[in-house]
């Protein structure tokens, strides 16, 4: 755990930050006159959910069959290569 003055934490705090975020501090503490106030933390990720949406879409085999039907819903010529 490092322990940083006020003054060093406004300096730095870009720097402390990454610290904390990468890990290669657990935490900071910052200290006012020597005596600790407040303290720099990483927080926990979010997992990620995979899969939400698993069977709700069907997937083609070919997903170029439509080309010319989407082309023409949008207005879009055949000629620009759809």
């Amino acid at each position: 755990m490092l322990t940083v003055n006020i003054l060093e934490a406004k300096t730095q705090l870009s720097k402390l930050v990454e610290s904390v975020e990468l890990g290669i501090e657990r935490s900071v503490v910052i200290a006012r006159n020597g005596r600790p106030v407040a303290q720099i933390v990483a927080l926990p990720l979010s997992p990620v959910k995979l899969g939400v949406r698993l069977g709700m879409y069907a997937i083609p085999d070919n997903i170029d069959l439509d080309n010319d039907l989407i082309a023409r819903e949008f207005g879009m010529l055949s000629c620009c290569g759809f």
